[in-house]
């Protein structure tokens, strides 16, 4: 069995200026996906499944036939695609869409969008995230060990102080767990950032705390998850109860991280964290574009990646 890879990337970019999923930053135009796709299946992944918008839906099929055409699986299969598309209108059809929303459903509800297509355990990722080739190596394993379990869930948990920015503050889901390992929630934390006492600080949205000092080794979640096929039918549940008290709400967004709280805490399942040596960096805004790109050249300068990629 190989383990299939969800790349969330209908986002519009409209904060970065441009389509940033296809915005080149390696040394010969690679993406981040492109990089993200390389380690996922040199980690044992054999099909990836792209969540998208129906506006660029062409564009992004005619960069996958450009760029991995040739691309091989470890047994010498060739790489799967699926293209399936994120709309404000796909929602049960016992409700009616409010006509002043704006903004998709958000990350839950992506991942819903590609239940009729994947039958198998598989991953979630942002697809403007660099994650590192440890991250996925380290959920195929997980994945593949948990082909035949359900219930059981797991979230790559990145040490805070290699998420950071040096362009400024940052929010970040802060990853709490029991002695075995298993998630208890997750605590959204904002203007996160190293001050010149060489600590770091940032505010808890939960409880209003500000400027409190955080543990720089503590694990966050850059929302790269791991998933048994019986989530989509958890989830599905629990975006309609979600519905039934935001679908005339223009902003709420249906997010992982809450789609995961109610399963644990109705016992559903248990989410396992589990932790990556990793560092995280990817882009927000324009501004971030020329850090990533010269994180990519040293990369590939050091041998760690081919260049070109593929």
């Amino acid at each position: 069995m190989k383990p299939t890879l969800l790349v969330l990337a209908a986002g519009m970019g409209s904060r970065y200026g441009s389509l940033k999923q296809l915005d080149g930053v390696g040394p010969n135009g690679e993406t981040i996906i492109d990089y993200s796709i390389y380690d996922a299946v040199k980690a044992g992944f054999g099909k990836v499944v792209y969540i998208v918008r129906e506006y660029f839906k062409a564009d992004f099929e005619k960069h996958v036939k450009n760029r991995y055409q040739n691309v091989k699986c470890n047994d010498g299969s060739p790489l799967q695609f699926e293209f399936v598309t994120q709309e404000l209108d796909k929602i049960p059809s016992e409700f009616s869409l409010n006509p002043n929303r704006e903004k998709p459903w958000g990350t839950a509800h992506a991942v819903l969008m590609a239940k009729d297509v994947i039958k198998e355990p598989f991953a979630v990722i942002n697809g403007d995230d660099f994650y590192g080739r440890e991250s996925f190596k380290i959920l195929a394993d997980w994945l593949i060990a948990h082909e035949s379990k359900s219930g059981e869930y797991s979230i790559i948990g990145f040490e805070l102080d290699k998420t950071l920015s040096e362009s400024g503050g940052v929010s970040r889901g802060i990853c709490f767990y029991g002695e075995n390992g298993e998630l208890t929630g997750i605590a959204e934390h904002l203007n996160i950032a190293k001050e010149a006492d060489g600590k770091v600080y940032g505010d808890n949205s939960s409880n209003g705390e500000q400027h409190i000092e955080l543990n720089e080794k503590s694990l966050c979640s850059m929302n790269m998850w791991g998933f048994t096929p019986d989530y989509f039918e958890k989830s599905e549940a629990i975006f309609s109860d979600f519905l039934k008290e935001n679908i005339n709400e223009p902003k709420k967004e249906f997010y992982i991280p809450f789609a995961i709280d109610k399963i644990i805490h109705s016992n559903q399942g248990k989410c396992e964290v589990l932790a990556s040596p990793s560092r995280w960096f990817g882009v927000t805004y324009k501004e971030d574009r020329p850090f990533v790109v010269e994180k990519f050249k040293k990369l590939s300068e050091d041998g760690i990646y081919p260049n070109p990629l593929y």
